[in-house]
């Protein structure tokens, strides 16, 4: 019998119906970083737990590289949320959210886009296991 349950199902679509309520106060036409706080207000005002920014180290080849990761939230201390304000999403969006993942070792993230008259988000899974090369700072 297969599992249809879905991953952090309550804690995406909490984060989802927080992001529908920025955009459907700001509309489309503002840069990320304004979207950005309006979100970080809404999650407050919804007692969703965040970090923003927060900073991931990465590791090549056991050497801590001076560049680090920081997507624009992490959700429940689970869920990677990167905020977009583009008039279309592209596969390097979606490859930047996957390597976030893979790198972090979190399991899901979520790709909110704010550019486009709907508001648009994608579920972006990682369930394969991978070596760590990343740490949180």
């Amino acid at each position: 019998m297969m599992n249809n349950k879905l991953l952090f199902g309550k804690e995406s679509y909490d984060i989802i119906g927080a992001a529908m309520a920025v955009h459907c106060e700001l509309g489309c036409g503002f840069s990320e970083p304004i979207y950005q706080e309006a979100l970080e207000q809404e999650f407050m005002m919804r007692h969703i737990p965040f970090e923003r920014e927060k900073t991931f180290k990465v590791h090549y080849k056991g050497i801590e590289l001076t560049k680090h990761f920081k997507p624009d939230f992490v959700c429940f201390g689970k869920i990677i949320v990167e905020l977009k304000a583009v008039s279309e999403l592209v596969r390097e969006h979606d490859a930047q959210v996957y390597n976030y993942l893979k790198a972090s070792g979190l399991t899901l993230g979520l790709l909110i886009n704010f550019g486009t008259d709907s508001l648009i988000h994608r579920r972006i899974p990682c369930t394969k296991k991978f070596d760590r090369s990343v740490s949180a700072n």
